[in-house]
């Protein structure tokens, strides 16, 4: 199908996005890989009055350390993310779920911003973001940025705290260093297919217990949601396969899951709760 017509801009800076998204209208898109917004374009699911391309603001390609976080700029792309020392070592939670991102080429063109600024809650990266309390840069009029906490930036099915002129830069996510570990259990039909439900878990153990548990889970919403029941059942148990899977019963407590050809809301919070269970079990043996 043929998309609708719209102007394109290219830019070099954060500033000059920010100046052509306040120029080009309230429908102007902000394109990088691409990789969510170009079926929209063919399906005539969006008609913007111009794409903003972003793929060339050397400060949104970058991943660097910056103290007790590092920050990983909106135009890096998944590929890059998984190619990343400082990612593996640092936030490896976000390496184990950009792996399973759709397909080799789509890792190679999308984009982490782009993901998580498109907010589908079948994304991976959201409830990723969501568990590690991550933090959103976000660029706007007059050169001012603000910062965002991942749980008040996504507001709703597709939509997140962004306004239509403002830029996500960059997304900063805290260092979990020594006792902690990740894992990223997700349930989909076909290897490339959005997830039916996803659970991102870090889990710091000490003497043998969880003393703290982070639990996102995925497509359990309109929005990522933290299985904040199951985090708080699992401070102090035993790191054990039925301690934990008692502490995990109510994963699903307090989600919205949808319900339609992948799954009715039932069969996802049963998927929820056993992904759950298998998350933290793996996360607590890493």
């Amino acid at each position: 199908m043929i998309p609708p017509t719209f102007d394109y801009v290219r830019v070099t800076s954060v500033d000059e996005a920010v100046g052509a998204l306040r120029d080009n209208g309230e429908d102007a898109k902000v394109l990088a890989g691409g990789q969510s917004l170009l079926p929209l374009l063919r399906l005539r699911l969006t008609y913007p009055t111009a794409l903003i391309d972003v793929g060339g603001v050397a400060e949104m390609r970058t991943i660097r350390e910056d103290g007790e976080a590092v920050v990983i700029g909106a135009a890096v792309t998944h590929a890059e993310v998984l190619g990343s020392p400082v990612v593996r070592e640092h936030v490896p939670l976000v390496a184990l779920a950009t792996k399973t991102v759709a397909d080799r080429q789509v890792r190679h063109r999308g984009t982490f911003g782009g993901s998580l600024a498109h907010a589908d809650p079948a994304g991976d990266l959201p409830a990723v973001a969501t568990a590690l309390d991550a933090t959103f840069v976000v660029a706007g009029a007059g050169g001012g940025r603000r910062t965002v906490p991942a749980g008040e930036f996504f507001v709703d099915y597709l939509q997140t705290a962004l306004a239509p002129d403002e830029l996500l830069v960059e997304v900063r996510l805290p260092k979990l260093g020594e006792g902690w570990g990740f894992h990223y259990e997700k349930f989909h039909r076909v290897a490339q297919a959005w997830a039916i439900v996803g659970v991102a878990a870090a889990v710091r153990r000490s003497n043998g217990s969880i003393a703290e548990a982070r639990i996102g889970l995925t497509n359990m919403a309109p929005r990522p949601v933290r299985a904040a029941a199951a985090e708080t059942a699992l401070a102090g148990v035993s790191a054990d396969e039925s301690s934990i899977a008692a502490a995990t019963a109510h994963a699903d407590e307090g989600s919205d899951p949808p319900g339609d050809l992948g799954g009715q809301p039932d069969y996802r919070r049963h998927l929820a709760r056993v992904l759950t269970r298998r998350a933290v079990l793996a996360a607590a043996s890493n």
